[in-house]
């Protein structure tokens, strides 16, 4: 068997096929860069071995089921820091088995920890809010799930995921789903173009509802009302358990203040606390307050009435354009401050090299520092950048 990275692959079960030995090289094409071996463009791939990410989900199985006839169709899972892993595991062979699709279970429980968990606990520790999918899809998913994909043969990977890739001029951009209210093109935004390359979406033109009945019609029909959870590694723990189970030390109280200057009363640690929060803030007011900033430094929770949530003007670094050109300054694009927003109109202009200010054309409603702002023309994805 060809080389796999050390740690990847840790079990592959005895009747399931194990995957191909071939490992793919870095070639790329004279006509576009990020080509894989292999192929000319997106549009020019033939019958050949693709990886799917499985999960046991309907999203996934629908993705198995679409590209079987059409490709030689291989399953891989993550085993990751999923609190209930036996069990998902037992759902995910089920329906390999009755995809008629081999399954591979690659271990990345080492590297999740290093590159997600930690990130989500520093952020919290530091007064910021973290968006460990963003990460995750960036790093692990499309990072090095998709490496151990390559190196079993694959020379594709694809996964259940709302959203489109469509090519131009050689360059791949991320395009958002046919169903808004599923689109995920917001969490895939900081994939690079080597990323983009060597994905498919399946589901890209479909909506959910279609998703369900194409799963029924093949005989699946238990998994409506099932969906997954927006941060799988927490299970039923609260965020505030979670962080306290990965330290040792107390948390550490500290003054609740209002933007006035007055100190209301004490709270309970900042990781406790998100911006925006109004209940469980343990002081009394004559109207209600909400959490307007989260000051790490001096150990503060800052509180003010719902006015003071509101924003016009924010900033952002860590920036990827991936192959767009930086905004024009006097153009006004579309940006989304968060999962589940439409995105709303702004003008974006350069400050420094990794540092962009946001001019809305309407104030936005509790952003919060360590979250993302993902940057779309029409429904095309340009770039993004982490809210300072």
């Amino acid at each position: 068997m060809g080389r796999v990275r050390q740690g990847i692959l840790a079990i592959v079960p005895t009747h399931i096929c194990v995957l191909g030995k071939q490992i793919l090289t870095n070639k790329r094409s004279s006509t576009n860069p990020y080509s894989r071996p292999g192929t000319k463009s997106r549009k020019q791939v033939g019958k050949t071995q693709i990886g799917i990410a499985m999960s046991g989900g309907v999203d996934s199985t629908a993705c198995a089921l679409l590209l079987r006839e059409e490709y030689q169709v291989h399953g891989l899972f993550m085993q990751l820091a999923q609190p209930k892993l036996s069990e998902q595991l037992l759902r995910v062979k089920k329906v390999a088995e009755k995809c008629s699709v081999p399954l591979t279970v690659i271990d990345l429980r080492q590297r999740f920890e290093e590159k997600v968990l930690n990130y989500f606990s520093d952020a919290y520790h530091t007064g910021r809010t973290p968006n460990p999918c963003m990460i995750c899809n960036r790093e692990i998913k499309f990072g090095l799930f998709m490496d151990a994909i390559f190196e079993h043969g694959m020379t594709q990977m694809a996964t259940g995921h709302y959203a489109n890739i469509v090519e131009q001029e050689g360059c791949f951009f991320l395009q958002q789903g046919k169903d808004e209210k599923k689109d995920q093109s917001y969490f895939l935004a900081r994939l690079s173009q080597r990323q983009l390359a060597g994905i498919q979406f399946p589901l890209g033109k479909m909506t959910k509802d279609k998703t369900y009945d194409f799963v029924e019609s093949h005989g699946f029909h238990d998994f409506r009302g099932q969906e997954s959870q927006d941060v799988c590694f927490l299970g039923d723990n609260s965020v505030g358990h979670f962080l306290q189970s990965r330290s040792s030390a107390p948390c550490i109280e500290g003054d609740i203040v209002h933007i006035d200057g007055r100190v209301l009363g004490h709270h309970r640690g900042i990781t406790n606390y998100t911006i925006g929060q109004r209940r469980g803030l343990g002081i009394a007011a004559s109207a209600p307050l909400y959490v307007i900033t989260i000051d790490a430094a001096a150990n503060r929770i800052i509180v003010g009435d719902n006015n003071a949530l509101f924003k016009k003007d924010i900033e952002i670094k860590n920036i990827s354009w991936n192959c767009a050109q930086p905004p024009r300054p006097q153009q006004e694009y579309r940006v989304r401050i968060r999962y589940g927003q439409k995105g709303q109109q702004a003008r974006i202009n350069r400050i420094a090299e990794d540092h962009y200010a946001i001019t809305f054309a309407e104030s936005q409603r509790a952003v919060a520092p360590g979250q993302f702002a993902v940057i779309y023309k029409n429904n095309l994805v340009l770039g993004s950048g982490e809210i300072r």
